[in-house]
């Protein structure tokens, strides 16, 4: 989830004195990705007025995956509504006809955006933050849709380590989207997202992953699941794709 933070002051000198301060968001999704499977009309999110005494406005709206706002195939209602203190409603994400031209072999990426706007502050030398949410809106076609268990992601098992110098680079030859966000025994790894047949390099070298590599991803639910991979040579493939159990 990524928040993008916008600050209207009241006059310069305010600007300049005035110390950082923690910004703590209002409105909350429950969920922190969204999966539209292609065989619905429609999905709803869950939307939190945390604020317990200040209305807010929530807008909302969708990008493509270069960040371009959109207005189909998929769209958001209302694009604008108003949440008490305190309560929650819902943002609805409605599908239009031309879904229909998206790719039906592979998914698409689109951002779910929600930007909170707080109530007008008239008090003098003050300032309004307004944040926003941006999680990820997945398009899975119905020909793509996940099985249902505890094994949420089973095209993970698909994924494919190779030797490159001193590193790894990991191929995703399925046709979904795959953020891994963590590996064993790598300190600094930082969180990537594979596109369907895409493949990107694995920070730090080979041997901080150890002989069986071990990365964490996020599934459908915000959950992370561990993917163990078996190496041959210089090439890894998975060999155990599992949910931890806590």
């Amino acid at each position: 989830m990524k928040h993008a933070l916008r600050i209207t002051l009241s006059t310069a000198i305010v600007a300049m004195l005035a110390a950082p301060l923690p910004a703590r968001a209002a409105l909350a999704l429950q969920q922190t990705r969204v999966i539209f499977n292609g065989d619905s009309t429609s999905a709803s999110l869950l939307v939190n007025n945390q604020n317990s005494t200040a209305p807010y406005l929530a807008q909302g709206w969708i990008e493509d995956g270069a960040g371009k706002k959109v207005r189909r195939p998929l769209l958001v209602l209302p694009p604008l509504q108003r949440i008490e203190p305190g309560a929650s409603s819902q943002v609805k994400i409605q599908a239009l006809p031309d879904v229909n031209l998206l790719r039906q072999d592979r998914e698409t990426l689109f951002y779910l955006n929600l930007r909170e706007i707080p109530p007008r502050n008239d008090r003098p030398n003050t300032f309004n933050i307004a944040l926003q949410n941006r999680i990820k809106l997945f398009y899975r076609p119905a020909a793509l849709q996940a099985p249902l268990g505890e094994l949420a992601s089973p095209w993970l098992s698909q994924l494919v380590l190779e030797k490159r110098g001193d590193g790894w680079r990991i191929s995703n030859p399925s046709a979904y989207y795959v953020t891994l966000v963590a590996a064993r025994g790598v300190s600094a790894f930082s969180p990537l997202m594979l596109a369907p047949g895409a493949s990107a390099p694995l920070p730090g070298d080979i041997a901080n992953y150890g002989s069986a590599p071990v990365l964490t991803y996020l599934n459908d639910y915000g959950g992370r699941p561990e993917v163990t991979f078996g190496c041959a040579a210089a090439r890894c493939t998975v060999t155990a794709n599992r949910v931890p159990r806590g």
